[in-house]
């Protein structure tokens, strides 16, 4: 009895450590992955209570889209991009979070400036370029 828990020991650290080499370099999970992921299992459950072959069709074939780009995204070796349509979402959050300020994009450079919500009209200054522009909060 001792001997097959020992192999058995042995065959999950072979195959913890060979993940673990498979997975370096890769990019893993974020809480974008998570997002898709849970957006892909409300598909799955909407299919399962949808009459409609057609639409039931349409979300199942969504479902499996959305668990494909999630597996991809976690097994992409290209981290910068990942990471960065990560910050992207992560940005978008917390625009979305945010109600005390509103947002606009410098005619100039584009960069995002963050002012503060019901000031009325107001003269922006770009904090990248300096370029100046009125717009009302």
């Amino acid at each position: 009895m001792n001997g097959i828990a020992n192999w058995f020991r042995r065959v999950g650290f072979k195959l913890k450590m060979g993940l673990q080499r498979f997975m370096m370099g890769r990019y893993g999970t974020d809480k974008l992955n998570s997002l898709l992921l849970w957006i892909a299992v409300i598909f799955v459950l909407l299919s399962v209570f949808l009459q409609n072959p057609v639409l039931n069709l349409v979300a199942v074939l969504a479902a499996y889209g959305l668990m494909g780009v999630v597996i991809f995204r976690s097994l992409s070796r290209n981290t910068y991009r990942r990471h960065r349509e990560n910050r992207r979402y992560l940005n978008l959050l917390e625009r979305l979070k945010d109600r005390e300020h509103k947002y606009f994009a410098c005619p100039k450079c584009k960069q995002s400036v963050r002012v503060p919500k019901g000031k009325g009209k107001i003269a922006i200054t770009c904090p990248k370029c300096r370029e100046k522009f009125v717009k009302k909060t």
